[in-house]
């Protein structure tokens, strides 16, 4: 199709409304339930739960709440050691700062860009022989993609150790036929702007143990005692989501399967267009899987395609067009300085080359066609390739 030239900004991942938001937020207006929590965050919990399949869920003002919260439920203190994969977005691992605890970084494996089996089950035999195996292990699973959960649950169940998902690029993908974030003790999610679905900002926590979950309510609700008065013996944190944002969620939640659809579908045409170039690759989806494809991203192989990642990017930037690069990983970033690293192999760091060649292009599920062909176009242009337009 011919490219127009526009220089409309094109968005990494931008919000996409239902049409249907209005009504839930009316609805909390006019019967005045615009605090936290309200009908509609009792609901979107219920329906949330009914949707991937568990028991309960909690809904939050934050995925990063979400993981602080079951970092809390599993005892997790100060002096002990979490495990956490490497490749994601500092979101991951902070809350293991907030508690005290020591974060150890996994490295990925090249079938999902997720975390290392092989690199778990050295870090896990060397715990266990010092006596100090972690208090729980967070997965993420990363734009969108599962990591190889058969794997890590039998290492961590042979250990002991509780997992946490950190779902919260993946909302929609499945494994094995199970939702993303329903496979360990505890799953959480994101309703950032920028996620698949949005309440603009909020988080949910799921898991199959409602004891578990009602302990995540007390706590996210400043953890007040059962006393006629205002009485606390714990810390608590007002973590709870609104009624309002809750109202937001509820709507996103019903065309989530149309988010998905539409994002796979940006990634089959980023694949038809692009797969053929000697150089670029994209990340895999495992086998047995389905990604939601919250965003299709590439490796970069300058040797091949005569440019680097950056100059990619850089082309792009020019076009007002916005692309990042894959996350930087954690064991690298100053705040973490220090930390173990298990990477997957001896002769692979997979994050590290990871960081060094991949890219995250535009990927929203409102993104046109006709803009999609403007960064294909770019791109192409930047490695120097005619096509007829």
């Amino acid at each position: 199709m011919a490219v127009k030239t526009n220089n409309e900004r094109v968005y990494l991942s931008s919000p996409h409304l239902s049409g249907n938001e209005k009504k839930y937020i009316l609805e909390a207006l006019e019967t005045n339930w615009v605090a936290p929590l309200g009908p509609n965050v009792d609901a979107f919990e219920r329906e949330m739960a009914a949707y991937i399949g568990v028991e309960d869920a909690v809904a939050v003002s934050s995925g990063t709440a979400a993981i602080h919260l079951a970092l809390r439920l599993l005892g997790v203190e100060k002096g002990d050691e979490v495990f956490c994969s490497s490749l994601t977005f500092v979101a991951s691992a902070n809350p293991i700062l907030y508690e005290g605890a020591e974060p150890v970084f996994i490295d990925s494996e090249p079938e999902t860009w997720n975390m290392s089996p092989q690199a778990l089950e050295r870090a896990l035999l060397e715990a266990y022989q010092v006596g100090k195996l972690p208090k729980a292990v967070i997965v993420v699973h990363l734009y969108g993609q599962n990591a190889k959960m058969d794997e890590i649950m039998s290492l961590c169940n042979y250990y002991n150790v509780p997992v946490i998902e950190d779902s919260a690029e993946s909302l929609g993908a499945y494994y094995n036929g199970k939702a993303s974030g329903t496979i360990g003790k505890l799953g959480v999610y994101s309703f950032n702007g920028n996620k698949i679905i949005t309440t603009s900002g909020g988080g949910m926590l799921v898991s199959n143990d409602i004891e578990l979950l009602n302990k995540a309510r007390f706590l996210a609700t400043q953890a007040r005692d059962n006393a006629p008065h205002y009485q606390h013996s714990e810390i608590g944190y007002n973590y709870r989501m609104s009624n309002i944002l809750a109202g937001v969620g509820r709507a996103q939640l019903g065309v989530l399967e149309e988010r998905v659809q539409a994002r796979r579908l940006v990634f089959e045409r980023y694949y038809k267009q692009l797969s053929g170039i000697n150089g670029i690759n994209f990340m895999p989806e495992l086998e047995n899987t389905k990604s939601n494809r919250w965003l299709t991203a590439i490796t970069i192989d300058e040797s091949q395609v005569g440019v680097s990642k950056k100059v990619i990017v850089e082309s792009l930037g020019r076009e007002n067009i916005e692309a990042r690069s894959v996350w930087k990983p954690l064991h690298m970033q100053p705040l973490f300085l220090g930390a173990r690293y298990y990477q997957h192999n001896t002769y692979d760091n997979v994050s590290e080359r990871l960081f060094k060649v991949g890219i995250c292009l535009p990927s929203g599920s409102n993104m046109t066609e006709e803009d999609q062909m403007r960064v294909i176009h770019c791109i192409k242009k930047s490695l120097r390739i005619e096509e007829g337009v």
